[in-house]
């Protein structure tokens, strides 16, 4: 799964307006945001916890223009909970965008 950039790069820098330390912290914080409902999803074994994360991400990839989040928050949200293959390829999603 390729991590397309366009989309998400584009609304971050447009809601920084040119600041590179607020794109900075804007990148941090969604990935940070992501990161942290990955987490639940990954401990998530009932159908509650699970729907709340997976709607959170869904939220999270609307509000920052991420067609592949998007998707991977519908897979989930169509899945059961702990189910590992949507979790293994968000934490894979959230892995191409950290900087190493």
């Amino acid at each position: 799964m390729a991590y397309e950039a366009g989309a998400l790069e584009a609304t971050l820098a447009a809601a920084a307006g040119g600041d590179p330390t607020l794109f900075a912290e804007l990148r941090a914080s969604f990935l940070e945001s992501v990161a942290r409902q990955v987490d639940l999803l990954s401990r998530s074994r009932c159908d509650g916890n699970w729907q709340l994360a997976a709607m959170r991400l869904k939220g999270l990839a609307a509000s920052f223009h991420s067609a592949q989040l998007l998707a991977l928050a519908e897979r989930a949200l169509d899945g059961a909970p702990g189910e590992p293959g949507v979790v293994r390829q968000l934490r894979a999603f959230l892995a191409e965008l950290t900087p190493t």
